[in-house]
């Protein structure tokens, strides 16, 4: 991965400098592995097999889990964390190529045949034969590109110190049941300032932006395997019945139909119903 301000890893340069339109990088990653702040001179779409990552750029932070991947145009800074062991297997595309994909950084669905396209073009080296197989491997993966559905399930980064003290607390403990009149007493703010943060730097009040964290969470948690129940519990709802109701508003589905082969149809299914 190319640093900010650094020169790229020797094990990245044949994929962020190749000829050809759109080429596969495949890397496994230990848990807890942090890139750092980065950019890369190409747009890429980071999908892995196993694993979640989370992925902060500039604006906001996405979870990642697999079934979807996330869409990050050329130049622009981000970092990755994983959450437990990640097989990354991720494409580059060509400024040209590029034009097929979302112009800002995007959550998309990754439908069966875009995840065979990946795993294809991960297998290829990365100046594959320009008449072969492969190039319309790159072709359809285009194609399918421009295709995928895109949802901004995203949390927008806080920058104010006393806004950024709630959304960090709530971050760590998403089942956190305060009001926020009680979050404004611990970041020494007024109920009226915080509420204005929330809207003026996230465009979403206190409520729908701890709903959409309570949400992305729970949807990395059914990835990961984890149960309906417990899901729920995690990301702070004593009521299974509440939490699928509100699963079904965002996602278009139940939790129990999200597992890891469903999390492609519940991104696509929340395109529908945001």
């Amino acid at each position: 991965m190319s640093r900010i301000g650094q020169p790229a890893h020797p094990r990245l340069r044949p994929f962020e400098s190749a000829a050809r339109p759109l080429v596969g990088y495949a890397h496994d990653y230990a848990d807890g592995h942090h890139t750092g702040r980065h950019a890369h001179p190409r747009a890429q779409l980071i999908y892995a097999t196993s694993g979640l990552m989370r992925i902060e750029t500039d604006e906001a932070q996405f979870a990642v889990p697999p079934g979807s991947g996330l869409w990050v145009p050329a130049f622009a800074p981000h970092a990755v964390r994983t959450d437990g062991a990640v097989r990354m297997r991720a494409l580059f595309l060509r400024a040209d190529a590029a034009r097929a994909g979302p112009r800002e950084i995007s959550l998309v669905a990754i439908s069966p045949l875009l995840r065979e396209l990946i795993l294809a073009a991960c297998a290829a080296p990365p100046e594959w034969e320009r008449r072969g197989r492969v190039a319309h491997v790159a072709a359809l993966a285009i194609d399918e590109i421009g295709r995928a559905a895109s949802r901004p399930l995203s949390l927008p980064v806080a920058r104010d110190p006393r806004l950024a003290r709630v959304t960090s607390a709530l971050q760590a403990d998403p089942a956190d049941p305060r009001d926020l009149a009680a979050h404004a007493e611990a970041a020494g703010a007024s109920v009226r300032t915080l509420a204005r943060l929330f809207r003026a730097e996230t465009g979403m009040s206190f409520q729908q932006w701890r709903r959409q964290l309570r949400m992305t969470e729970a949807l990395a948690r059914l990835a990961q395997g984890e149960s309906p129940e417990r899901a729920a519990g995690l990301v702070g709802y004593a009521s299974v019945p509440a939490f699928g109701a509100a699963f079904r508003t965002v996602f278009g589905t139940t939790p129990g139909q999200v597992g890891k082969a469903g999390i492609a149809s519940a991104v696509a299914s929340s395109q529908n119903s945001g």
